[in-house]
């Protein structure tokens, strides 16, 4: 699906007017706002409910515009930069003094990344065009804070509604889970988020295997809170292991669950509602918000999902799902 010019030139013109605009990336889809205007990205916390000193990503249309929001750019990052982006990367570095402290958290640093995908791309060069060429979208994922993420129009449209301008309609994102953050900001770079980027990717181009790293003394960044990505319906993490003894229990006890499986099938007569997603980290973090988001509707009791392998390929969505399970049952 590709939005027609009178999409583009009618989302540019709310952009520049302060107003909200929800648009797909390769990863999920964004709420974005002028990045240089406090009062627009001043709309974001308020449409999502986030917290004021949680930071937000600028989107760039390309890497030749960092210059005017980063100062110190290290070698390694531009090294980044030529590798991966457009892509799944948003790199964490030192502000430029003007960058409006909205979209810092009031931190010294700033996350920036060029999106791979066509319809972002688009929207950020004919942004740049009328707003200056250097201009930037500021973009958190286009839900209601700590909930689950978007990865189609209409799961934006469900969690949002009237409280921005305009969707641009990009069809369901590629990737399905947020950017890899590496923070270039402190000298060795180190992952804050993984992501569909995994530190063996980062070590082709570092020489080295990036530390992992989530202690308070990092800079905060987006979805590194405890409690993130949640559906409403309690959710709990079962080893595959015990995942229909489990079962078979909550049966007994006259509930119905959600499970999300990977490796186990349902059996037959289990009453239970199954989605088996792909037995891969990639295809399995595609599909995972979609299926978090269909079984929070589906009216059951509690999702059971089935406990991933511990290899380091799977590290982002367990990331994800950790964070879910802690945020989930919350009205």
């Amino acid at each position: 699906m590709t939005p027609s010019d009178a999409d583009y030139a009618r989302a540019v013109e709310l952009l520049r007017a302060g107003e909200l605009v929800a648009f797909p990336t390769e990863t999920v889809y964004g709420l974005g706002a002028d990045a240089a205007n406090p009062a627009a990205v001043a709309k974001i916390f308020a449409a999502k409910g986030r917290p004021a000193d949680h930071p937000l990503i600028v989107h760039l249309a390309g890497h030749d515009a960092v210059d005017h929001w980063a100062e110190q750019v290290p070698d390694v990052a531009w090294e980044l930069m030529e590798t991966f982006w457009p892509g799944p990367l948003t790199l964490i570095l030192k502000k430029q003094a003007w960058v409006p402290s909205t979209v810092t958290g009031g931190q010294d640093t700033v996350g920036l990344r060029v999106p791979g995908h066509p319809v972002a791309l688009e929207l950020l060069r004919r942004f740049a065009i009328a707003a200056g060429e250097h201009a930037g979208i500021a973009a958190p994922s286009a839900n209601r804070f700590g909930r689950i993420s978007p990865t189609k129009a209409a799961h934006v449209r469900e969690e949002l509604g009237d409280r921005i301008s305009l969707i641009l309609d990009g069809g369901p994102c590629t990737v399905g889970i947020e950017s890899t953050i590496v923070d270039c900001s402190r000298g060795e770079p180190v992952v804050l988020r993984p992501g569909h980027i995994a530190p063996t990717h980062l070590e082709a181009v570092l020489g080295r295997c990036p530390a992992i790293v989530t202690a308070s003394g990092a800079p905060r960044v987006s979805g590194s809170l405890a409690a993130h990505y949640a559906p409403q319906t309690p959710m709990r993490l079962i080893a595959a292991s015990r995942l229909l003894d489990f079962l078979n229990a909550q049966r007994h006890k006259g509930d119905c669950c959600g499970v999300i499986g990977h490796s186990q099938p349902p059996q037959a007569g289990m009453p239970h509602l199954w989605r088996m997603l792909p037995a891969d980290p990639v295809g399995y973090a595609h599909d995972l918000y979609a299926a978090l988001r269909d079984m929070d509707h589906a009216g059951v009791s509690l999702i059971a999902v089935e406990a991933l392998p511990e290899a380091p390929a799977w590290a982002a969505v367990a990331d994800r799902l950790r964070r879910a399970v802690a945020g989930s049952g919350q009205p």
